[in-house]
């Protein structure tokens, strides 16, 4: 096999797994114009005459705006308040080093692989305690520092990664520690710091375990509760309005993925060989 077949091999490749891995959203998004009976039946049909009720139960009758803004609340403040706490802690152990900056770069992100489901009792425990059961000040803390690690890491390895000799020149020219970070670090790491806050946004968004076990109102829930209990509002019948919500819950992150792409895979490629 000459080299230009093998490149249409490995493209046509490509192109398969990328449909699999995302035929499943396409295979949802198709459910939610079915009405419930065609959604049901098997072998699934893909020729049916579109309807549009699903969407209307699912989305406008129905609360789905005001888990949807609780959502985004949670967020934005939570990714808001990560960033204020990781990035001077990835500036700190990227340009002031100890000997210990590697053992608790360690210990950071061991926190994050500490399964949710080992410390929901002692979680529920403290927001009981403080008052942070069903609200959205709870999650937005505890989301912010379920994203620290991450923040820290990503964003310690983009600084790393920048030319120390522009920092220098900084700091000869008298730049003090804030001018050092505005003005000099803070423009060069704008790719990084998009991806690292997208990977931030989409964690949150997409976090269900310990939102559902923490939240159960109105005026705090997410998106995710709301489609967890929706078997139970809407009865048996259910698949093809859980398809409409869950469409629409994650058109706000492709689209932010869509619009960030370019910063996205500038920030992911940093320190690569270009």
């Amino acid at each position: 096999m000459n080299s230009k077949a093998w490149g249409y091999f490995l493209t046509f490749i490509t192109f398969l797994i990328a449909f699999m891995m995302f035929f499943p959203i396409l295979y949802m998004a198709i459910t939610s114009f079915k009405t419930e009976q065609e959604a049901i039946s098997f072998p699934p049909s893909f020729i049916f005459e579109p309807t549009l009720q699903n969407w209307r139960d699912a989305i406008f009758d129905s609360p789905f705006p005001k888990y949807l803004l609780n959502t985004a609340s949670i967020t934005f403040f939570s990714t808001i308040l990560a960033l204020l706490f990781g990035l001077p802690t990835a500036y700190a152990m990227a340009y002031y080093p100890t000997k210990r900056t590697e053992g608790s770069m360690l210990w950071i992100m061991s926190t994050r692989m500490l399964p949710p489901a080992g410390v929901i009792v002692p979680l529920y425990v403290i927001f009981n305690n403080y008052g942070l059961l069903n609200t959205q000040t709870g999650l937005i803390i505890l989301y912010a520092a379920m994203n620290f690690p991450l923040i820290v890491w990503m964003m310690r390895s983009f600084m790393l990664e920048l030319p120390f000799d522009i920092i220098e020149a900084a700091r000869l020219d008298g730049a003090n520690l804030w001018q050092e970070f505005s003005k000099v670090i803070f423009p060069l790491l704008i790719p990084g710091l998009a991806a690292t806050s997208l990977l931030a946004l989409i964690f949150t968004w997409n976090e269900f375990f310990l939102a559902v076990n923490l939240t159960s109102t109105l005026e705090a829930a997410p998106l995710s509760v709301y489609v967890s209990t929706f078997k139970a509002a809407q009865g048996d019948l259910f698949i093809a309005k859980m398809s409409a919500a869950v469409t629409a819950s994650i058109i706000p992150v492709l689209i932010a993925g869509w619009v960030a792409q370019k910063q996205l895979v500038t920030g992911l490629t940093m320190g690569a060989v270009k």
